[in-house]
């Protein structure tokens, strides 16, 4: 057993004024008491001195806190507007892409055609009608097609030209109904062809021609496009020859509001122009009509305050949606155009409001989210408004001339009185809070003062009992009484400090028992772990020098495998030269150029990732390939087919996930076949043309799957004397400056075309040195592999 302290021992004294528990009640009684004396007394003042300031805070504050509500909602306002046009023009670029297909590939578009208007279901004959002059065809078809008089011969049929451009757009009854019935909602999806064969293909079906007709008498004997948009084809065709032209930088062209001939209402059009097989010109257009209601809802649903209210208007001013209250309170009016040639536009202008400071406002100068202050006049006097305005998004646009640019602006607009109403209200709260603030921290103050001097009363006993027993402790642990120990009543932090002075005595107790022991016992157990460390050491340093060893013979081996410079010169008429670079000891890019007597194979791919796996999985493409290419195996389909059997039946045994892109060109009698998927093919032609071959439809990933062979397609095209073929991994285009600008495909170009005349190492070597100059410091990430062919 062991003895324990208690307040019977000698060193007890009873509760006196020299006491250390009187000293401590009075000390830090004293220190709390002045602590919630100042506290309370900064607290009071602080009160009154909120009270005095209130005014001028609170109106600081609901100020502030107005306007960033205000530009929080045009932001969410005009951030619904833009959704809503980039998923029409989502929608729209969709059925031109689909459509674009068609013409790029015209043995598929003409079979697609010829299929479609076979099909009763999906196509009907055209009617010819005498008094309108046109031909339609009748109902119960996905689309309705009218063919204007001028596009028929004398027996009323469609011209030959006329009849390629129908059968090429019967594909829009196959793409249209669906992206009808998806994404945003619209009037109708339609294809109007070139200038020169201006049909006109809508989905769904309606009376279109009829409708014509009555609302724009004489459009059947004029072209439909200069009718009906005078300017905008033009612009198109301008684009072509100038890309930079396009005053927003995208294809897709939205009109200003007109009335639509079908339906009646306000209607904004989206045209997606079509392109001829070569880019030369116009082949149509794809489109889509929305109800200018569906942008008018986004606005009208602006609720701010009682009477507030939001806008959308075009940078000349013309407002587009607004409520009937917001059209009296700005003192603007509509106005519709005649009808006649050209579609039927709608005038709604701030400019012309009939109150001053509307038609003042700067539309195209205002910053986002920046607050204007205006004053209306309503029964004769002047009435504070604040106007926030938000820009969307640019686009193209044609409102009856040529393409502009336009930003449009979601605008809102509320009475000062009532975004400031709250401001008195809190004015009054804040002045009754603080009258009740004072009572309740005078009487806090108070309680917390009796409730602090009987609380250090009662606790100083505890505290300095728990104290001088651990004195008495120490006192007897100091004259090597090891035996000692406090008694532990309470479980405070002075009972903490008990229990700790208690483990302290055990442990000195025990040490000064065992210490030899202890330190031999720890003096081998050091000894033992110093050997393993060392042997770890020595493992770990050796283990290190073997992979070195093998990660260098396995980029050798990877070195050797390319091309000898004596190999390529020994090819007849095809200069060649290539570089390869890895990222890391081991890469994963492939060349390789195989040839005989008559023909050349050269290949190049890129395996995901870089590293030991990488290059090994190179390895195995390079092995197999000059197999086939020694077995005689001339056809690229069965060629690639069969390397991505081999490929993949390797990475299953070898459980690995890598995979790689594989292209590669076949030469014969001045013709080049390419197959393969990899990154863009750069031909510069003898006479300064600049051609890029997309390979994404000649092939499918090697690895991925076990049979590739209905991905894989060629594309032939003539390679003659002094054109210049450069061939490239993503290692090239995709390095980084050390800004992190990316070299591109378009440096590469330029790169090229500027030694085009030199040979084909100079070229290389000109290319490389120029993607170096602007890598710069920048640590090189992936692999790099460039090939130049040109033919002598």
């Amino acid at each position: 057993m062991t003895d324990a302290v208690d307040n019977t021992s000698p060193g007890f004294r009873p509760f006196s004024l020299s006491s250390f528990r009187a000293k401590f009640v009075l000390v830090v009684g004293a220190a709390v008491l002045f602590d919630l004396l100042l506290s309370g007394g900064l607290a009071l003042w602080n009160v009154q001195r909120l009270s005095r300031d209130a005014a001028f805070e609170v109106g600081e504050g609901l100020t502030s806190a107005s306007q960033e509500y205000l530009r929080t909602y045009v932001d969410a306002t005009a951030g619904r507007a833009d959704l809503l046009l980039d998923r029409v023009h989502t929608e729209v670029g969709a059925l031109a892409g689909s459509m674009q297909a068609q013409i790029d590939r015209p043995a598929l578009g003409d079979e697609l055609g010829r299929t479609l208007a076979g099909d009763p279901a999906i196509s009907s004959p055209l009617l010819y009608d005498e008094k309108g002059g046109w031909a339609q065809n009748g109902p119960g078809t996905q689309s309705v097609l009218s063919v204007w008089g001028y596009l028929l011969d004398a027996e009323h049929k469609p011209k030959p030209d006329v009849q390629k451009i129908i059968d090429t757009s019967a594909a829009l009854d196959l793409f249209a109904p669906s992206l009808m019935t998806t994404g945003s909602a619209k009037l109708q999806m339609y294809y109007i062809g070139p200038k020169a064969q201006p049909i006109f293909r809508t989905v769904p079906y309606t009376e279109q021609a009829q409708t014509f007709d009555k609302l724009y008498p004489g459009h059947n004997d004029a072209n439909f496009w200069d009718f009906f948009f005078p300017g905008v084809y033009e612009g198109w065709q301008g684009w072509i020859a100038n890309p930079a032209a396009r005053p927003v930088a995208e294809d897709m062209t939205m009109t200003a509001p007109y009335t639509d001939a079908i339906t009646g209402n306000l209607i904004v059009s989206f045209f997606h122009p079509l392109w001829t097989q070569d880019r030369k010109d116009v082949a149509g257009v794809v489109g889509t009509d929305i109800s200018l209601e569906q942008l008018a809802e986004v606005v009208q649903s602006v609720k701010v305050a009682d009477s507030g209210f939001g806008f959308l208007a075009m940078s000349n001013g013309n407002v587009l949606a607004i409520n009937k209250a917001g059209e009296k309170t700005l003192g603007i009016e509509a106005a519709s155009g005649a009808a006649g040639q050209g579609v039927t536009a709608v005038d709604r202008s701030l400019l012309k409001s009939k109150q001053a400071a509307v038609a003042a406002l700067p539309l195209q100068k205002v910053q986002d989210g920046e607050i204007q202050h205006i004053f209306l006049e309503e029964a004769g006097e002047q009435v504070p408004y604040v106007v926030v305005l938000k820009r969307l998004n640019p686009t193209n646009i044609w409102t009856s001339g040529p393409i502009e640019s336009e930003t449009m602006s979601i605008g809102i607009v509320v009475p000062e009185r009532e975004i400031y109403a709250a401001l008195l209200a809190a004015q009054d709260s804040i002045s009754s809070a603080t009258n009740r603030i004072v009572i309740y921290q005078v009487l806090a103050i108070i309680f917390c003062m009796l409730i602090v001097l009987a609380a250090v009363f009662a606790i100083s006993g505890r505290i300095t009992a728990g104290l001088r027993a651990l004195a008495d402790a120490a006192q007897r642990l100091q004259n090597k009484d090891y035996s000692v120990r406090v008694a532990i009543p309470a479980r405070d932090e002075v009972a903490a400090v008990g229990v700790a002075f208690n483990r302290m005595a055990e442990e000195i107790s025990y040490h000064t028992e065992n210490l030899e022991n202890l330190v031999a016992v720890r003096t081998k157990a050091l000894e033992t772990a110093v050997g393993e460390i060392n042997a770890l050491n020595a493992k770990l340093k050796s283990e290190n020098l073997r992979l070195g060893a093998e990660l260098d013979v396995a980029r050798q081996i990877q070195m050797m495998v390319l091309p000898r410079r004596d190999e390529l010169d020994e090819i007849k008429g095809i200069d060649v030269s290539g570089y390869m670079e890895p990222a890391d000891e081991v890469g994963g890019d492939y060349f390789d150029v195989l040839h005989d007597e008559r023909r050349m194979k050269v290949g190049i791919g890129d395996v995901t990732g870089h590293g030991l796996e990488s290059g090994v999985l190179m390895l195995m493409v390079q092995s197999v390939a000059r197999a086939l290419q020694e077995q005689g195996d001339e056809n690229p389909r069965e060629f690639l087919e069969v390397l991505n059997r081999a490929v993949f039946k390797n990475i299953q045994r070898t459980k690995t996930d890598k995979h790689l892109s594989l292209a590669f060109l076949d030469y014969e009698d001045r013709k080049m076949t390419l197959s393969g998927q990899h990154e863009e093919v750069l031909v510069l032609r003898d006479n300064d043309e600049v051609e890029r071959i997309d390979t994404v439809d000649l092939g499918f990933p090697i690895g991925l799957e076990s049979d590739i062979g209905p991905f894989i397609s060629t594309h032939e095209f003539p390679f003659d004397t002094g054109d210049v073929i450069v061939l490239h991994t993503d290692g090239v285009t995709e390095a980084e400056s050390p800004g992190g600008e990316l070299f591109g495909f378009d440096r590469l170009c330029e790169s090229a075309k500027k030694r085009r005349r030199e040979t084909a190492d100079e070229i290389k070597d000109g290319i490389i040195a120029d993607l170096m100059a602007h890598i710069g410091t920048q640590k090189i990430h992936d692999d790099i592999t460039l090939v130049v062919m040109k033919h002598r």
